[in-house]
Parts: C-alpha cells; structure tokens; sequence
C-alpha cells in the first residue's frame, strides 16, 4: 500500500500494547498482508503516535501501564476524533465487551493463542468497510457531479391518466426519447419499452403504485431510434379526495451515460488496470464462492501464491514501463495455462494468486502448477529486448483437516511460495500444515514460557564442583528447573531449545544471573563463599547491552563478590565476531567476573576460541567423559585436552563424571577437577549446605596420582583391551564372528608389553602379562564353544573375561 501523507488514514495501523512480543507478532502479521505498522506502549506514546501518523485504525490494549484503552478512546472522542478501533483483552469479561462496544469498538478481541490468526481477517474486514465507506463517499460524490452535468437541461416529465394514457410531455421527454409531443399523446408508455425488463418487474412497479402510491427506480427503456439508454424514474400516483387514483406523473433523466461511467468505476474496483486481471478484492469473492462450492462437491480447490524470480533485475535494469509490459504479457500466457472456471489475480507487483477449483486431489493440480512454471519461463519479446524470469509458486489446498478461512489459505500459499524460492525457485512447494502446526506450536510453548517466567515458576538447581584429589568443594554450576504447576519439575531439555535464538532467552538468561548472584549473597550472608558458574548463550553475549546490564546486576547484590561468578560460554556458540566478543569478555573481567569454556572439543573452532577469548577455565564436554572407560578415542582426546590446558595455562575441569571408575581414570590423566552424579546430582540451593556436611571424596581418588606421560599409552592400550573385551561378549551373545578379535597381533597392549620399561615394576608387568595371555586365550575358547553349539556355555563365561580386563586396568592405573 502506497502512503500519501498525513491524510493518508487507509495506510497506517496503530497497536497500543506494552506486550513487546505480541506486538512483533502481531506487526509481522499485518505487514505480511501489506499494511504499513507502528506500535506503542502505553496511552500517551499512542497519543502522540495518532498525533503523527493519523492512523486508519488502532488495535488497543484494555490494560496499558498508564491508563486503560477505555481512558484512551474517550481522550480521543473528547477531542473530536474518530478514529476506529479495535479492543484487545485478555478477560474474557461479557459485560466488559458490552461496555467496549457501546464505546464504539469495531471489534472486540481476545488475546488467546489464536489471536495472531484472527488478526489479519478481523483487520481486513475493517479496513473493507472503511474501503467501502470512502469508496461510497466518492461515488456519490461523483454521482452528484455527474447528475448535476446531465440534468442541467429538464427531467422529461410524463403524465398519463389513470389508464396509463399518456396525456402530456415536456420538450425535455422529446429531447430523451425522440419522439415528439403529438406522437407520444394517447399512447401507453410501454412503447417505450426495451425488452430487459420482463413481466414481474412491471407487475412488482404496479403494484407499488397501488398499495404505496409511488414507485423510483432505474428503468431500461428504448428511443424512437431504437437505442437503449437508462432512466432514473419516479413515478407518482395523482389521487383525488376520494382516494381514487387520476393520474400518474413519471420524471425521468437520463443516466445512461452515468451508468456506463458506474460500470467502469465496477470495473476499477475488482480489476487490475495493468493486467486486466481480478485484483484482491475480486480474488476474496472468487475464493469465497469456491470455498463454498467445493465441499458440495466433494472437490478440492487450490490456491497457488505466485511471484515472479528475477523481475526486480528487469524493473532496474530496463525500466518500469519495460517491466509492466512484461507483467502484462505474462498474466496473458499465465491465462491461457488455467482452465476454464480457474482465476488468475494480480495482488500487485510481481505476485499473483491462480484459483484452481472442482479437483480430485492435490495430484489433480500437478499439470496446471507445471504450465504456470512453463509459461512464466518462456523469454519474452520487448521491443529488441528479449527478457527471461521464473516464477516460484506456493500451494495450500481446501478442504483440510483443520478448518480454515480465505486470509488463511492464502497465507499458508504464500509461506509455501518462500520455501519454494528458498528451494532453489522456479519451482512450486505444497503448504505443510504439520510444519505450520510446529510453528504455532512454538509460539505457544514461548508464551507458555514467558508467563512462566512473570509468575516465578523457574528455580535454579546447583551441581557441585570439587577437587576429586582432596574433596575440596571449588564452586557450584547453577542449572535451571522449572517448577511447573501441572507438569512438575521440567528439565531444561524440554524448554530451553525452544527459546534458543529468540529474545526471550536473553531474559531468561539475566533471570538466571540475576538469582545466581542473589544465591551467592545469601551463602555469603551465612559465611560461606560458593563461587557460582551460569551459561551464556551466543545471542546473550554479543547483546549490545550485555555489559552494562551485567554491571547493572552485579550492582544490584552488593552482598556477592563479582569473582564468584563465573559465566559459562558454550564452544559451539555461533560467536558472530571472535574479536569483538573477547574484548567485550575484556569489559566484563574487569568487573571481577571469570569465564570458562563449556562442553569444549564438540566444535570446530576449539583452539581458536582457546588462543582469543580470556577464559580461565577449561570444561571437557562430558560427551568425552562418558565413555572413556570404553573408548580409547576418548581417553585419547582428553589427552590432548589435558596437554592444551597446560600448554595455554588453563584450569581444567570434567563434567558428567558418573562413576568412581570414571574420576579415578581423570586423575590418572591430570584432571582433578570434576562435577557429576558420582559427585552430586544438581539439588535446590535449600539443600546445598546440608550436602557440604556430609560429602566425603571416595577413599579411591584420595590416594592416586597423575600418571608420567610414558604410562599414558599403556592405560590408554588397557581401556582399549577392556572395550575388545566387551566387544567379545557382544559377538559371543550375537551371530557374527570376527575371528581378529582374539589375534595377538593385532593387539595394542601386546605391542606396548614386550617393551615393558614403563610399567613402576617388574612383578606388575609379569601379572599384566599373563592376565593379557590368559584374556586372548579365554576368547578362543568362548569362540570355539560358540563354533561347536555350546553358546550358552560360552555366554556364562564371558564374566571371566570382564574380570581379567578389569584387573589389567587396576594395574594400570596404580
């Protein structure tokens, strides 16, 4: 839609509500249908919005923080305003509505989760009555003008008796129909009959006449020289005292003309001047009768959201009229690819929107869809310039499962027709609703979250974080929870990836500060110092405000030391600009805060992040610990990761540390920092003290040490003979045989043990030696009672060749 100015009311919509979030829905919406938006929060920022935009209609909040949208449209009446509006509510309140209403509300909405939805139809349908209004206005307006152009010379008056014979006329009546006085004097005004009006709309004429004594209308009727013109005639019954019926006085004046100016004004309102298409309005009557007819019919229609590939690269570089004669010729071969009953509608611009009615199924569609894609590729000829474009095409189909409008199914059409030109273009794509169902769904669950977060209903768990060597307590990492009313306590799986990259994760992620900081003042209240780690998305950090709102939260709890936050940045974080988020990582150590390096080797920037951003602490992912007592892969990673910390003198720490076994391998390899289940699960700050009194590390980490570097590939050879170990019992309990698995030579362990320097002594070499013989011999056995159909027997001695993987480990480890 084109603005023209101040005056220009069609244009601009206003939405007063201090729901910043329902605001952007909602402004996304409407402007998808071409409206132009402007938001406010609060009733004076709405006056002055209305003071500068003089919008066409205001979509308002009941509650708005500085007065309600009742207070608002009485400021506006009281000053002579008359804007129309729209009330949102979220009471459902019936004598609120009767209220709102009597105020003068177009309409009267609740805000629910099919707000959005109803949006655009109930904004639409206002705006068509206001279209309508104006539209009215000017045509009667015209009317007027033309009516005092053709009636400046005299309406032809007509006066019969009361057998309907004519006994007199005006020159005007000579001038109209071209016959003259005397030949019109004593003849029935039927002569002048045109034929367009059958029998019941003169039986319906005189039967006015008689029951209200008068009749006005628009008459069809015939000239002397045999043209047709149009009438606008009164016709009045002269009746005596006695009620008796004497004469019949009919004034008429020719509005032929008028008509036909009428009929192009038709014309201009539900077609497009370029293309002679059906515009928008015609294409709502088109879809509207189609909707309809298809369910009586057991059929199905199509509605294809068209827009053409390239044509803004012609508009450019040849021109505007270049580029409309391309639209016009393209809408006549698009045409031609329909069939007939199916409607192709110019919305403006380069988009179109065909109507495919009365077909079998979507597979019906198939051959029109590719002769709209033919048609629109094919080159066509302006002047000496031959221009080629594409069009991409998206389909939504009626009936659905869901029940759904016009506005709807064009939107879904539309929304198919960008993942089309995502696809590649010059391509169609179908609507899927399961899709459009998740993204309702999401916006749903993001609400659900928001109202959570105003009702208090998050909590933070905390995970302790210890030196696994002394069972020092080093901090806590605080997790959050929410505590639903219905569903219980939610792990953060099933929310936070819903908020991932939206603004409200931002919001949640300064509650989560925020109660951090709260928690560390309170155990600093009762002479504990807990230093506390939180997590930091990507879209959080590199926030604009994000130091000065973390200033702003660290002011806010002069009770907590800043040190004793510590922020957690994911290494798979989509950090847009390596060197503007460490220097802002700069700002805010200099508020005393630290950073750590969270679920660090999952990505692909792990060095670089090490080299650039200023974290002091290293967090092994614990996808890599999880498993390092089966996977020699693992353990050789943590390797590497324990040899980087060093190198970048970085502290170091282990998550998902589950086991004993788990913490005595991490000490062996050098890391003695560690939090998990074999520590503590994550517990309500209430309950963390309580834990403090009564943990003690395990007997079994107190006493090891980190292993010489030349003993690494020993304990990393042993994990791998305890993985070949399981990997036996699997084949054994299975079907499949791999005769490798019990070959000396391909061994890793046998390799390193006929070198056995390394090994603290010679007695714990001999023993690994022989547990290592006996284990390949055990499995040749299992094999063999396998191979003879002894499986079960074979099955129950697989324990045996655990127990001798285990024991070599041990060994190593000591």
């Amino acid at each position: 839609m084109e603005t023209s100015g101040k005056d220009s009311r069609i244009d601009w919509i206003l939405i007063v509500d201090d729901d910043e979030g329902l605001c952007e829905l909602a402004s996304r919406a409407l402007m998808r249908k071409g409206y132009l938006v402007e938001t406010a929060g609060s009733g004076r920022s709405a006056l002055d919005a209305i003071e500068r935009l003089n919008p066409a209609l205001m979509l308002l909040d009941y509650r708005l923080p500085d007065m309600t949208g009742e207070d608002l449209v009485r400021r506006l009446k009281d000053s002579g305003s008359e804007l129309p509006f729209v009330m949102m509510t979220g009471q459902g309140d019936e004598q609120l509505a009767v209220s709102i209403m009597k105020l003068g509300a177009a309409d009267y909405l609740i805000k629910d989760t099919e707000l959005i939805d109803r949006l655009p139809p109930v904004v639409g349908r206002i705006f068509k009555s206001i279209d309508v209004n104006r539209k009215l206005a000017k045509a009667e307006d015209e009317l007027r003008l033309a009516a005092n152009v053709f009636t400046h010379s005299s309406e032809g008056i007509l006066i019969t008796d009361s057998n309907a014979v004519i006994v007199e006329v005006n020159p005007a009546f000579t001038e109209i129909t071209g016959y003259s006085r005397e030949e019109a004097l004593g003849k029935n005004p039927r002569m002048l009959q045109s034929g367009r009006h059958g029998a019941e709309f003169y039986a319906a004429l005189w039967r006015s006449l008689a029951e209200e004594g008068h009749w006005s209308g628009e008459v069809w009727n015939r000239s002397k020289d045999g043209k047709v013109f149009c009438e606008l005639l009164t016709i009045s019954s002269v009746r005596s005292p006695s009620g008796e019926t004497g004469n019949y006085i009919a004034q008429f004046s020719d509005i032929t003309a008028l008509k036909e100016y009428q009929s192009q004004l038709e014309r201009i309102a539900h077609f497009d001047s370029l293309t002679g298409l059906p515009n928008r309005l015609l294409l709502s009557d088109r879809m509207t009768q189609a909707m309809a007819q298809a369910p009586r019919r057991a059929l199905h229609i199509a509605i294809v959201y068209l827009d053409l590939d390239g044509f803004k690269a012609v508009n450019d570089e040849h021109g505007h009229e270049t580029g409309d004669l391309l639209l016009a010729a393209l809408a006549s071969r698009m045409t031609q690819a329909l069939r007939e009953g199916d409607t192709l509608a110019r919305l403006g611009g380069d988009e179109f929107v065909a109507v495919l009615v009365d077909l079998n199924g979507i597979d019906a569609s198939l051959p029109i869809l590719t002769r709209l894609l033919e048609a629109a590729a094919q080159p066509v000829t302006v002047g000496d310039i031959t221009l080629r474009v594409s069009a991409s095409l998206g389909v939504s189909v009626f009936p659905q499962r869901d029940e759904v409008d016009a506005d709807q199914l064009l939107r879904q059409a539309d929304q198919a027709m960008y993942q089309a030109k995502q696809s590649g273009k010059n391509r169609f794509h179908i609507f899927d609703s399961e899709h459009d169902r998740n993204v309702r769904g999401r916006y749903e669950s993001l609400k659900r979250i928001q109202n959570a977060l105003a009702a208090r209903e998050f909590v933070l768990y905390y995970q302790p974080k210890v030196n696994m060597h002394t069972g020092a307590l080093i901090g806590a990492e605080a997790l959050i929870r929410w505590q639903h009313p219905e569903l219980g306590l939610v792990p953060p799986s099933d929310f936070l990836p819903i908020i991932e990259n939206h603004p409200l994760s931002i919001e949640l992620g300064e509650w989560v500060i925020d109660t951090a900081l709260g928690q560390i003042e309170a155990w600093r209240a009762e002479g504990l110092r807990i230093p506390v780690s939180v997590n930091v998305g990507a879209l959080q950090l590199q926030h604009p405000d994000f130091a000065p709102r973390l200033r702003d939260l660290i002011s806010a709890h002069p009770g907590a030391v800043p040190g004793d936050l510590e922020l957690e940045i994911l290494e798979t974080s989509a950090l847009d600009d390596i060197g503007i988020v460490s220097a802002l990582m700069e700002t805010c150590r200099s508020l005393g805060v630290g950073f750590a390096l969270d679920d660090f080797g999952t990505g692909y920037s792990s060095l670089l992040y090490l080299k650039q951003l200023p974290a002091g602490m290293i967090k092994i992912d614990q996808s890599f610990i999880r498993d390092i007592l089966d996977d020699p892969e693992d353990i050789a990673i943590l390797d590497g990761v324990v040899a980087l910390a060093a190198a970048f003198r970085r502290n170091l720490i282990a998550e998902g540390v589950e086991t004993v076994a788990h913490g005595e391998i991490l000490l062996c390899m050098g890391c003695e920092l560690a939090q998990g289940y074999a520590i503590s699960r994550p517990m309500p700050a209430a309950a963390f003290t309580g834990w403090m009194g009564t943990w003690q590390a395990p007997p079994a980490w107190k006493n090891l040490k980190e292993l010489p570097k030349n003993r690494i590939p020993y304990l990393i050879a042993a994990i791998e003979h305890r993985s070949w170990a399981s990997a036996v019992e699997s084949r054994i309990s299975g079907t499949a045989e791999d005769q490798s698995l019990f070959d000396h030579e391909t061994c890793r362990l046998c390799g390193l043990l006929r070198e056995s320097e390394d090994i603290p002594s010679e007695a714990a070499a001999c023993s690994i030696k022989e547990l290592h013989s006996r284990s390949h011999r055990l499995a040749g056995e299992l094999f063999a009672m396998k191979g003879e159909g002894r499986a079960a027997e074979a099955e129950s001695r697989c324990g045996e060749l655990r127990e001798l993987a285990e024991r070599i480990l041990g060994l190593m480890v000591q």
